[in-house]
């Protein structure tokens, strides 16, 4: 069982590599420009406040999808005022982890996307993040590319 690294989505008009490893996240890799300014960022590790400190020096909403084997995703997202949601990608998968599903229940988890993307000006789906949040797929990468659509995310695919 190994980590196979993350996804970072956020808005930022700033050199986003630079703003990443200040924040610290490492192995940063390419940037991929979306739609209004969004930009999608893979990287190899994250430090435990790293969202946190992106979020505070960009003062943009992020989300963060770390994945473990591309098998499930963890996800986090915070808006500049400190509201947060996290929830879990490919549940089925995760019990084969053993990973506690009752600390990601997905009620919470909804609640917060859809805030999380009305702060971040955006129009979500509600009912494609639930099926995102509680379908499963062969990578946690497909989950986690439907729920950026879902999320309402300008040119996410």
């Amino acid at each position: 069982m190994g980590n196979s690294g993350g996804s970072l989505t956020t808005r930022s008009t700033g050199e986003l590599h630079q703003l990443m490893r200040a924040a610290g996240f490492t192995g940063i890799e390419d940037t991929q420009a979306l739609a209004e300014g969004w930009q999608v960022t893979d990287f190899a590790e994250a430090g435990r406040r790293s969202l946190a400190n992106l979020v505070q020096s960009t003062g943009t909403p992020a989300i963060m999808v770390s994945f473990l084997d591309s098998d499930v995703g963890f996800v986090e997202a915070l808006t500049p005022d400190g509201s947060s949601w996290e929830g879990l990608l490919n549940r089925e998968m995760a019990k084969s982890y053993e990973i506690p599903l009752e600390h990601f229940p997905i009620e919470p988890a909804i609640a917060g996307a859809l805030a999380w993307s009305a702060a971040a000006g955006l129009t979500p789906d509600e009912e494609t993040i639930r099926q995102t949040l509680t379908g499963s797929a062969l990578f946690a990468e497909q989950l986690s590319s439907a729920l950026m659509i879902a999320l309402g995310l300008p040119g996410a695919s």
